[in-house]
């Protein structure tokens, strides 16, 4: 009983992890009752039982072990932390639970499990029930089985990933253990009920009696799909729907739940991708080509069965599917070709999308290959094409169906129909939009009339299943023409077609996928039986980024219609006695019987009742053909008398108008108007029929007809005539639909008339075209002569620079409709080329394009490579405009994408862009295939090549639009590359795009796992990318769906990625608004049409538009929004006539290019003929002569707009519009910049705070813009913009200041810093104490980012200038003027006193203070940065101008006085100090993005953080940092007005941390009290994430201080102490049960942890202290947590570094070598679990330094054999994990053959039985090659040391050791310096780092000494306040300074704190550099930096001495060591 009282008392949590199993028990019933009485599930309590959870399941007694089950489960299913703990849990519970005999433990176990589904971790419970599917122990695999399933039938298929699962199902089949194969069987029938036959063809491999087992089960099975029973959490609303369900009873469930189906699950997902390419047949191609067919046949036979497998891996399948396509074209043996064709097939099955890039290439070759009539080979034709389309889009591939649709064979041409109509089967309304109809309906008519019977059939076919898709109203305008018998046929067909897409499923078309978000829905008039119509237009935002050129209201208007209005009216020709009958019933008697009277006043009065009758008709009675017959009558529109003939034209007119005018009854009246348009009488009437007739029937038709029928007459009048109407119809009406090509040829014959009223009417004409489609026009007239040429040039001129009107006719009826769902259509794609595009003539160069000239392009030699290159590019040039098929071309490009030479590359990239401008919009078919290798190049190492293919990715772009290019998974797998640069560029380019975007294919969640990968990319400009990309995938994607894609990520990413989708979430941009109503909008590009809405009954619209288009320049994309659009409406109310006319003069170009105006301006104002811009205020006469300058080449009502006398926002919207078209008109921009710029300065003397600040915002897009395009300010721009700009940096708004801060900084990149510089030094005069300042801060940073240089006129002067501020009695100022001559200090050390002058000497004290608290090291001065580094450290600086970087800015509201004074100075000074430093950061670590800098600046401003923890930050930090001197953190230079822009939480921690090795008890217990507080909070944890090393490093200072003070101390009470010991083993256990933050501690530190951690266990002193042993039994729990939680591979090499240092002092205790060993120990029993997870490579390199102090000769002789045993354990047991294989992780040894760890190791594996006898002969022969090259290297290595040792030739001597070293980096120098006194060496390894630094310096290249990789520190370096150390680094420097000074290396352990010599004793071997050195500790690092302290402080006093530019080498090589001592005995007295 006494032994039970003795644990009776422990806590809970001590009872669960005693050694006594009844105590354990006791504590998990103890646990179970708290864990069921705790209600917060975020109660304190559960993080106590966190890291015992694991215990709780894995308890060895099984009676425990079943509480200790319940107990978990109750806590899995209470506890907020549970989901922390599941990984391991899980694990336990199937390793140590699954396989208790007792079911209880077991289902208590399978509840666990599900628990932790529900609590949303299903993936990692999935993964352990997966790997416990391959334990030997069956009965484990049974229960994980069971588990499995249950959760499965419990959960559904939504919340359980069945592809795993499914994967690893068949093994199980095929198990011994027929309780495995039972289960695996229920586990098959449960999978079977969620996804039905998906599952079959996975299991088709197993036993055939299982399968038929199986087949019977499945057969059993209810139909009905299975619902999911139990929820997650976050499921809890679908929860209590399913229970309200259940409670209304089964059926009506069943009924809801149809509603929402379970997702199909595609069979081919589930499979696994088998790789084809290097299975096939080595002679494959050869044979392929062989002469013989039979060769031939077995190498297709041999690719058919590979081929057959159903899911293939991807690949380059180019020259394989090349070859299969020369067969199918070429071979003449049939059967070859159907083998060829079925092979063709199965790759495109097997390959899905990714064969898309090649379909463009085979659809043409098997369309050809249709005129075998073969059945059988016609029968595999088909199945490989309709395979192939399965890959692509319609679009893609029509060019090629429709290029065989009139071929001469009518075989072709049957099949070609039916391929298309089985495609449309495929296809829904949103993948066959009416474009493609529009394309191929013609064909199918033109098949229609064919002669073969078959061809008719097929036509019919396919017209009908497109009917079926559409509806018939989308067809029925295409059937205008055809007869009813040949309609009837066509429905028939419709009719018999069964759609495939309906109900989706596994053959459902890819694209058919992607459609776009469902539109709303209009219910079909004619076709009630259909659930579906055409989507309403009027409503749904579609997608596109640009808006199409060449929209017009005509187009858009009809959206707004109803269905039936909009609808075409058709009908068939009238006989003339049926028109006489149905004129009879309409007109009275009379008229009808004068109407052809011989005398003329009774036809007039006949045509007066004729017109009476009309104008009172009914639309719905009137016969409008019967009316224009009885018209056309005798005499018809041969009437001489003209107001006869007058009234009849007036008449047509009314009928069209008023009547339901068909194109038949157009017919009737086009000849009658064409022939009197010309009459000068009757030519008015004339046009105004003609125009009511374009009213009626659309104007694209009536003009098409018209102008044939006028050019088929001779009457020059009329020509001219009609062509003027034109002119005037395209203004009226918009030019929507326009066919061009209709009559280019007419206007092109009245161009050459011979009279000149029909030129002058056509050339007219051109200028009205011109208006719309811009200078593509011209290029059909190339050809005319110059003379007409210049006139039609003459013309164009005319129209330069005007808008088209906005049409206000044509909105009705007709064709609109149709042409505006097609122009919508074509928006959705995303914008691309104008339609002018589509109109002009294009060659067929496929012909051009030779196998010779591929060849070349394939060639070895780069010079044929280049010749072929040419011939390509030549071919292109003279084409000028190219159609899509271009034949091999396209993978021969890709091919030289790749060249190893970057010159070809870029020549094929400028290839690229000549075939994107010259194919045109047709170049979407090839963006797969040649597309998207463009992307791949972004990934190139040369700057220059991906400008370039960035440059031709854009031209693509343009013309193919975006959608195309996020199809698929080509992106995805781009960004799937592990290539930086292309990660960035990628992501940059998306980042701009999108924005434009208003829908994105689905496929763009495939990038979004990468997405969040770059979130956290080592590279710094890839995580910059991919934050700015963030918010535009968000505006796509939506919040939720990217924060739910964060489930599968690691949990130490999850929580990071999460934060920053919250920050995107802030700023993410608005979608771009579609046209409102797609009526009133107007849709203008740079040569676009405005469109308004007509009507004078509807102004609504317009003024909505007004509203919704006011500027956000938040949310504003580049290109989101047109001009055009951002402008409409502006009249407000009035009549939209009027408005139409206020658009005309906003949309065009607002610079107008006026040829050398800048130049012109820049003479007159040097010649004085022109004010000179220099004001103190802006007088009326300067505003006056700007607008004069201005009104010649800024558009009229841009002008008017920023000069608005009374309304501000006009201004703000004027700025708007120019900040939108900056990127569209960039060169009219930067051609006006100076009249822009002086607007601007007028502005900043308004006090208007609006239009300032959208002045700075357009001025932060312009400046970065101008940078991008390498434009400089000329001395003209710069003098009369930037002093007034300079005056507004006094501003007393802040956001004001940080804006022109900002736009100062920005300005340095298009203006030289120097010229910036006079410019500020005048502000600094002004009598505004801000602007004195902020001039004198900006000052600084310009010195410290461009050195001295920058100072103008003379560095001297300008000091003197800004050193008289630092007695200016504002206190800003003063700070502001020291902290720049500071900055100079940095730069220039001392001499900055001689500079400054004479100060006074209170001044000159206040500066000698600060320059003191700077604490810059001055022993060398530091050159000034070159203006690249400056260049790279800016940009840290730059204000955020793009809209996604907005999310650094927003806590930035509170005035800065509120800021206590204090604080303000004490961060300030620590700004300075960072300032003083930065440049040197910048040089060693210049790819730190500032994401993850420390940043104190913004301290200054945060007024929440600091301010909680007063108490800190009150002590004096110049104590404390002056002994320790850890090394500082990489600090942004920044002014104190970007303060705000990151998270001053890093910067919070980093001062409490400080606190933590105080020297005061108190203060270090208050500093570890805030620290346990953020790390028992989980959500606040993460936040010491970076700062690990820097807190562990600074716990054991403390331990150590008080080891060797504290406990010596009698004076202290030894309870503070115990309360102290306490709270640091608190934190350091709450740290390590964290395994992330653990994870992050560094091997150095470890070992010092580690160190310290056993020193404080064996230390008898704590034993004498109350509860001493309760502390020791902590450290020992401590050590155990950090054995296990650490990273592996670092705990692991700190041990063994650990125990050598220990062997090796005499002076150390046995027992330390004991417990670090007894430490291995345990590490190794965990080796089994953690072998994955360590770098077996650094291990094994620490064990070969073990070995090379300790050789086993010398381990033997030590008095314990323990070592000796414990070496061994590790090596055997880390053989028996891996076999052979660990004899390839000695990677990092050098000279390993001789090494004693591999021998040992080759005997160890040898032993076992893995190791074959080849292996070692070919160790052994490289040996001998090893020796026998030695006698070489020795000889050379001599002739090196000799000239080393002569005084002449030592340098060059130094530099071929350094060239050698580097090109046999194993070289052992050993043998050379053995002999050598240390001096020597010392000033060997001296002089290799100065080279090395020289070098580096130049290529600015990480070092590439083999220290680094030696214990990994590029993972496991010590980061202190957030700066990337290397420890290694600093050691050598430690080492080089004692050297110098004297001390050699002897003392380990420099006392920091205090001068107490604790382990001073200890030595450790000496290394050499040129050999391996030991690991650095964190000791090591920081006696570094006090040796530098000391360092600074003696040169401080010897200047002369200091001659090196790095402060820690020596001053000169030769230095002698008396001198060093001596001076070593200075810094001593100095220090006391």
């Amino acid at each position: 009983m006494g032994d039970d009282s003795e644990w009776m008392k422990l806590p809970i949590d001590q009872k669960c992890e005693h050694k006594v199993w009844k105590a354990r028990l006791n504590g998990y019933e103890e646990a179970l009752k708290l864990f069921q009485r705790i209600e917060d599930e975020k109660s304190p309590e559960w993080g106590k039982y966190l890291g015992l959870l694991k215990k709780f399941v894995t308890d060895s007694n099984a009676v425990a072990q079943l509480k200790g089950l319940e107990a978990a489960l109750a806590y899995v299913e209470k506890a907020h932390l549970a989901g922390k703990t599941s990984g391991e849990v899980v694990s336990g519970v199937v390793s140590k639970v699954f396989n208790q005999p007792k079911a209880r433990a077991k289902e208590l176990g399978s509840d666990i499990c599900l628990m932790y589904i529900e609590i949303e971790r299903a993936e990692v419970v999935q993964d352990e029930l997966i790997k416990g599917l391959d334990n030997k122990n069956p009965k484990i695999v049974v229960t994980c089985i069971e588990t499995l399933r249950k959760a499965l039938s419990e959960f559904g298929s939504k919340i359980i990933t069945l592809k795993p699962v499914v994967k690893v199902l068949p093994k199980q089949f095929e198990s011994r253990e027929k309780a495995v194969r039972d289960e695996a069987k229920l586990l098959s029938v449960e999978i079977y009920k969620w996804i039905r036959d998906a599952l079959r063809p996975p299991l088709q491999g197993i036993n055939s009696v299982q399968l038929k087992e199986l087949e019977e089960e499945w057969v059993k099975l209810p139909t009905t799909a299975p619902k999911q029973s139990r929820f997650l959490r976050s499921q809890q609303a679908l929860k209590a729907k399913f229970e309200q369900q259940q409670a209304a009873g089964g059926d009506e469930a069943d009924g809801d739940n149809d509603e929402e189906p379970a997702p199909q699950v595609d069979p081919y997902e589930l499979l696994e991708p088998v790789e084809i390419l290097s299975k096939l047949p080595k002679d494959f191609y050869d044979k392929i080509e062989a002469k013989k067919w039979q060769e031939r046949k077995e190498a297709l036979e041999a690719l058919e069965t590979l081929a057959k497998n159903p899911k293939l891996e991807n690949g380059d399948y180019g020259d394989l599917v090349r070859a299969l396509k020369k067969v199918i074209g070429k071979d003449a043996n049939v059967m070859l070709v159907t083998l060829a064709a079925k092979c063709l097939a199965g790759l495109a099955a097997g390959l899905r999308k990714k064969f898309g890039t090649y379909a463009g290439h085979v659809v043409p070759t098997i369309l050809e290959k249709f005129k075998e009539k073969k059945p059988q080979v016609v029968q595999a034709l088909q199945e490989a094409i309709d395979a192939v389309f399965l890959t692509t889009t319609l679009q893609n591939i029509s060019e090629d169906v429709l290029g065989v649709m009139d071929n001469k064979n009518p075989s072709i041409k049957q099949q070609a129909s039916l391929f298309l109509a089985r495609s449309f089967r495929h296809c829904t309304q949103a993948t066959l939009p009416k474009s493609m109809l529009k394309a191929f309906c013609p064909a199918f008519l033109k098949q229609v009339n064919d002669s073969a019977p078959e061809v008719r059939d097929a036509a019919y076919e396919a017209l009908g299943t497109a009917m079926k898709v559409v509806g018939e109203k989308a067809v029925n305008p295409f059937l205008a023409d055809l007869d009813k018998l040949k309609l009837d046929k066509i429905k028939e067909s419709a009719d018999k077609v069964e759609l495939l897409g309906k109900k989706g499923g596994a053959e459902k078309k890819a694209a058919a996928a992607k459609v776009a978000p469902p539109a709303k829905v209009a219910p079909p008039a004619e076709n009630p039986a259909r659930s579906s119509g055409p989507p309403k237009k009027a409503s749904a935002a579609k997608s596109g980024g640009p808006p199409k050129k060449g929209k017009s209201a005509s187009a858009l208007s009809a959206k707004g219609k109803k269905v039936p209005e909009t609808k075409e009216f058709i009908e068939t020709e009238l006989s003339i006695e049926v028109c006489e009958e149905k004129s009879a019933a309409v007109l009275p008697a009379s008229c009808m019987q004068l109407l052809d009277s011989a005398n003329w006043k009774e036809r007039l009065a006949s045509m007066e009742e004729f017109q009476k009758a009309v104008e009172q008709m009914d639309k719905n009675e009137m016969p409008c053909q019967a009316l224009v017959r009885m018209l056309a009558k005798k005499p018809g529109w041969k009437e001489t008398n003209f107001q006869v003939m007058q009234m009849k034209l007036h008449i047509v007119g009314l009928i069209a108008q008023k009547g339901s005018f068909s194109k038949t009854s157009a017919f009737v009246v086009l000849d009658g108007l064409v022939d009197k348009i010309g009459d000068v009488k009757c030519g008015g009437k004339a046009k105004e029929g003609l125009t009511a007739t374009a009213e009626a029937c659309s104007l694209p038709w009536t003009a098409e007809q018209v102008v044939s029928m006028v050019f088929a007459q001779k009457n020059p009048k009329n020509q001219a005539e009609t062509l003027n109407w034109l002119s005037n119809a395209m203004k009226e009406f918009g030019f929507t639909g326009i066919n061009v090509k209709g009559f280019i040829n007419n206007v092109k014959t009245a161009l050459g008339a011979t009279n000149p009223a029909v030129r002058t009417a056509a050339i007219t004409l051109l200028g009205v075209m011109y208006l719309y489609m811009g200078a593509p026009l011209r290029m059909f007239f190339e050809d005319e002569k110059p003379a007409l040429l210049k006139q039609i040039d003459d013309e164009f001129e005319k129209m330069q620079g005007q808008s088209p009107p906005a049409a206000f006719r044509g909105t009705k009826k007709g064709g609109a409709e149709e042409d505006g769902e097609e122009a919508d259509e074509q928006e959705e794609d995303g914008g691309g080329a104008p339609d002018i595009m589509d109109l002009l003539p294009r060659t067929d160069v496929s012909d051009k394009i030779t196998q010779d000239m591929v060849d070349k392009m394939a060639d070895k030699n780069w010079k044929i490579r280049k010749e072929g290159l040419d011939e390509v590019a030549a071919v292109i040039s003279e084409a000028k405009f190219i159609q899509p098929s271009i034949g091999e071309l396209p993978m021969a490009l890709k091919g030289r994408l790749n060249d190893s030479n970057k010159i070809l590359c870029q020549q094929t990239l400028t290839i690229l862009q000549q075939i994107a401008v010259a194919m045109g919009p047709a170049l979407k078919q090839h963006v797969k295939s040649l597309g998207m290798p463009i992307i791949t190049v972004l990934g190139d190492s040369k700057t220059n090549v991906r400008a370039a293919a960035m440059t031709t990715l854009q031209a693509w772009v343009e013309q193919t639009g975006m959608k195309d290019w996020l199809e698929g998974e080509d992106l995805s797998e781009e960004l799937k590359r592990e290539n930086p640069f292309l990660r960035q560029e990628v992501l940059g380019w998306l980042a701009e795009k999108l924005p434009t975007m208003r829908t994105v294919p689905s496929d763009l969640m495939l990038c979004v796992p990468y997405l969040f990968i770059c979130l956290e990319d080592r590279n710094g400009d890839v995580r910059k990318k991919a934050q700015d990309a963030l918010p535009t995938f968000m505006m796509h994607l939506g919040y939720e769906k990217m924060l739910k894609a964060t489930g599968k990520l690691k949990p130490a990413s999850k929580e990071p990625v999460s934060a920053l989708l919250e920050k995107a979430r802030a700023v993410m941009p608005a979608k771009p608004a579609p046209p409102p109503g797609k009526a009133g909008a107007a849709k203008s590009s740079s040569n676009g049409a405005p469109t308004a809405k007509s009507g004078p009954s509807k102004p609504k619209p317009v003024i909505d538009d007004y509203d919704d288009d006011d500027p956000e320049p938040e949310t504003k994309s580049k290109k989101g929004v047109k001009p055009g659009a951002a402008k409409k409406g502006v009249l407000g109310k009035k009549a939209p006539v009027t408005k139409a006319k206020d658009e005309e003069d906003r949309s065009g170009v607002i610079f107008i290019l006026v040829p050398n105006g800048k130049e012109q301006r820049i003479k007159e104002e040097k010649g004085l003929k022109v004010l000179k811009w220099n004001f103190q205020t802006p007088r009326d006469e300067y505003v006056d002569q700007l607008k004069t300058q201005m009104s010649t080449c800024f558009a009229r009502w841009l002008q008017e707009e920023l000069f608005h006398a009374s309304d501000f926002q006009r201004q703000v919207k004027a700025i708007g519009v120019m900040g939108e078209r900056m990127e569209d008109e960039l060169e009219g921009t930067v051609s006006c910049l100076d009249l822009i710029l002086k607007w601007f300065t007028l502005r900043f003397f308004e006090t208007n705070s609006t239009v300032l600040m959208k002045v700075l915002e357009y001025l932060k897009q312009l400046f970065p813009t101008l940078s991008r395009e390498n434009y400089h300010l000329n001395e003209y721009e710069a003098s009369s913009f930037i002093p007034y700009l300079i005056l507004k940096v006094g501003e007393s708004k802040d956001v004001v200041r940080k804006d022109v801060r900002a736009i100062l900084t920005m300005l340095c990149k298009v203006y030289p810093a120097s010229k910036v510089f006079p410019f500020l030094m005048d502000g600094t005069k002004s009598k505004n104490s801000k602007q004195r300042a902020e001039c004198l801060e900006e000052l600084g940073c310009l010195i410290e980012n461009y050195g001295m240089n920058v100072c103008q006129p003379t560095p001297a002067k300008s000091l003197k200038e800004i050193a008289v501020h630092i007695g200016d009695r504002d206190n800003s100022v003063r700070n502001a003027a020291l902290n720049t001559v500071v900055a100079v200090y940095n730069v220039c050390g001392d001499q900055v006193y001689k500079l400054i002058g004479n100060l006074s000497e209170k001044e000159m004290s206040m500066l000698e203070e600060r320059v003191k608290r700077s604490a810059k090291k001055t022993t060398t001065a530091a050159p000034p940065p070159n203006r690249q580094a400056a260049e790279r450290e800016r940009p840290q600086r730059d204000h955020p101008s793009n809209p996604n970087a907005t999310f650094m800015r927003k806590p930035a509201q509170q005035p800065q006085e509120e800021v206590p004074n204090k604080l303000k100075i004490m961060y300030r000074t620590y700004r300075i100090q960072a300032r003083a430093q930065n440049a040197e950061r910048e040089h060693s670590h210049p790819s730190i993005p500032k994401e993850f800098q420390l940043d104190l600046d913004m301290i200054e401003n945060d007024h929440t953080r600091v301010s909680e923890l007063p108490d800190l930050v009150q002590h004096k930090l110049e104590e404390l940092l002056e002994p320790i001197m850890m090394p500082e953190p990489k600090i942004r230079s920044v002014s104190p007005h970007f303060d705000d822009l990151h998270n001053s939480t890093a910067s919070t921690i980093n001062f409490v941390i400080s606190q933590v090795a105080s020297g005061d008890i108190n203060t270090s217990i208050q500093a570890l009290a805030q620290i346990d507080e953020v790390l028992r909070q989980e959500d606040k944890a993460d936040a010491m994430s970076g700062h690990i090393d820097q807190f562990l490093i600074a716990t054991f200072m403390q331990l150590r201080l008080i080891y060797n003070t504290h406990m010596a101390d009698d004076r202290l009470d030894k309870k503070d102490i115990f309360k102290l010991y306490s709270c640091i083993i608190g934190n350091m256990l709450s740290l390590f049960s964290m395994e992330s933050l653990a994870r992050e501690a560094s091997m150095g530190v470890l070992k010092d942890l580690m160190h310290g951690l056993i020193t404080l266990m064996l230390d008898a002193r704590v034993e004498d202290i109350e509860d001493g042993q309760q502390l020791i039994r902590s450290v020992n729990l401590l050590v155990v947590r950090v054995l296990e939680k650490s990273d592996q591979t670092n705990i692991l090499s700190a041990l063994l570094v650990l125990l050598q240092d220990s062997l090796t002092t005499s002076s150390g205790s046995p027992m330390f070598s004991e417990l670090v060993m007894k430490c291995l120990w345990r590490m190794i029993r965990l080796l089994p679990e953690t072998i994955n997870s360590i770098n077996l490579d650094r291990i094994l390199l620490d064990v070969h330094n073990f070995m090379k102090v300790f050789p086993k000769e010398k381990l033997k002789q030590l008095k314990s054999d323990v070592p000796h045993r414990t070496l061994k354990t590790l090596l055997h047991t880390l053989c028996k994990l891996t076999g052979g294989k660990i004899l390839d992780h000695m990677s990092m040894i050098e000279n390993r053959n001789e090494s004693e760890l591999e021998a040992h190791l080759r005997r160890v594996v040898k032993h076992s039985g893995n190791f074959s006898g080849m292996k070692s002969d070919r160790g052994s022969e490289k040996g001998q090659d090893d020796r026998m090259s030695k006698a070489k290297v020795s000889d050379i290595l001599s002739e090196i040391f000799k000239k080393i040792g002569s005084k002449e030739n030592t340098k060059e001597g130094l530099t071929e050791l350094y060239e050698y070293k580097q090109k046999y980096s194993d070289a052992d120098l050993e043998p050379f310096l053995r002999n050598t006194s240390q001096f020597f060496q010392s000033y060997v390894e001296r002089g290799l780092r100065m080279i090395e630094s020289e070098r580096e310096g130049k290529g600015r290249i990480q070092p590439t000494s083999t220290v680094i990789p030696q214990h990994g520190l590029d993972s496991g370096s010590v980061p202190l306040n957030g700066e990337e150390m290397k420890p290694a680094v600093y050691y050598e420097r430690l080492k080089i300074l004692r050297q110098r000074q004297g001390l050699e290396n002897n003392s380990r352990q420099a006392q920091l704190l205090q001068q107490v010599e604790g382990d001073g004793g200890q030595t450790r071997p000496t290394t050499s550099l040129l050999s391996k050195p030991s690991v650095a500790s964190s000791t090591d690092m920081l006696q570094s930096k006090l040796s530098q302290l000391k360092e600074s402080r003696e040169s401080h006093f010897q200047q002369e001495q200091s001659h090196s530019h790095s402060p820690t080498r020596s001053s000169s090589p030769a230095a002698n060591l008396d001198d060093l001592k001596k001076r070593l005995e200075r810094i001593k007295s100095n220090r006391q």
